[in-house]
């Protein structure tokens, strides 16, 4: 997990690539940028913002061969080592990304480059390398006074409220490919900047293991629990493989199974949709895991717990007290109507929370 809070940007270098296939060409600052009080804390805002609202899905330098091949990697570790280079290292980076700028859905735009300290990543403090890009302009009025009038200027802009591209590389894990962030914007560049420019992998931590696990267990009770019981078992089910790895630190696949899988007769459906559909979700051999609760998190978030009735009803389960549903919500079969039915009891119907 990180936090941005006493971040600060130490060095900035600010630089601009056109569409290289459109011969749009570059240019190089020769000199960082002098930041000062009043643009700091402004570009802080604008570098970090999709960070803090971005779930974090991390991911490191991978190369087919060997990281000594990796182009990026290779720029991020004589930043870490001389970063009194940043400038002149900033500028090979964004000679690396006009390269990849070729496709003619890629547009131009600003590159930043950033020397970032202080930044607390899984409890421990290192610099980061920060490559930004703004990409979008929008058109803003500015006002002159002449000696009668007030006269209107259209002019284009980078609105610092949204970041089109960014990218954190955490002097962490070096040897591994380093741990890395990134937020894109827009979809329709989707592999120029991910996978063309930075070439990068999901990390296999223990984020990505529980986001995976999760996943996979929401599509096993899609397609297994829901066709072999009903919508209610299906949201239960969930429920309790949430409640489950919100209450443990460690992963144990034996203990889940027996914990969460109530009908014996799906534990071997269970094995059997694993074996099937588990190279999908990269969990070919994982029995064991360090759980992320970050990652616990937003997957309850993202879990629907409303039963959708085709008569246009809706019932909503409760997640933080599950036995309401397994003691109060019976389904049952009307002949006379040839319809199911839910049959829900209560003491009193509670105010609506304003």
């Amino acid at each position: 997990m990180i936090n941005l809070y006493s971040a600060q940007i130490e060095t900035l270098s600010i630089h601009r690539v056109g569409n290289k296939s459109r011969n749009e060409g570059a240019f190089f600052s020769k000199e960082p940028y002098q930041l000062n009080d009043e643009i700091t804390p402004l570009l802080k805002e604008f570098f970090f913002k999709s960070f803090r609202e971005k779930e974090e899905n991390y991911f490191q330098f991978t190369h087919e061969a060997d990281l000594e091949f990796h182009s990026l990697y290779n720029l991020a570790q004589e930043f870490f080592d001389k970063p009194e280079k940043s400038h002149e290292i900033s500028t090979e980076v964004s000679k690396l990304l006009y390269d990849q700028s070729a496709h003619p859905h890629i547009k131009p735009g600003e590159v930043y480059v950033a020397h970032i300290t202080n930044v607390m990543i899984d409890n421990e403090k290192v610099d980061v390398m920060g490559i930004f890009k703004s990409e979008v302009k929008q058109e803003f009025l500015q006002f002159r006074e002449s000696e009668t009038n007030l006269d209107m200027i259209l002019k284009q802009g980078v609105n610092l409220n949204k970041l089109d591209k960014g990218c954190l590389i955490f002097n962490k894990n070096a040897e591994e490919g380093y741990k890395i962030l990134s937020v894109d914007s827009n979809r329709y560049d989707t592999k120029y900047w991910l996978e063309n420019f930075l070439g990068g992998d999901a990390l296999a931590d223990e984020n990505f293991y529980t986001k995976k696990y999760l996943k996979f267990c929401q599509d096993f009770a899609k397609d297994v629990v829901l066709p072999a019981e009903d919508k209610k078992e299906e949201v239960m089910f969930m429920n309790r493989a949430v409640n489950h790895f919100a209450k443990n630190d460690n992963f144990e696949e034996s203990s889940f199974v027996n914990d969460v899988l109530e009908n014996p007769a799906l534990i071997p459906e269970f094995q059997h949709y694993k074996t099937e559909k588990a190279p999908k979700y990269k969990i070919e051999d994982l029995t064991s895991f360090p759980i992320a609760n970050t990652a616990v998190s937003a997957a309850r978030k993202k879990i629907k717990n409303v039963i959708d009735l085709d008569t246009n009803i809706q019932i909503k389960m409760n997640f933080i007290n599950p036995e309401s549903a397994e003691k109060f919500v019976e389904k049952g079969w009307d002949e006379e109507r040839q319809m199911y039915y839910y049959l829900v009891y209560f003491n009193k119907e509670q105010k609506a929370k304003e």
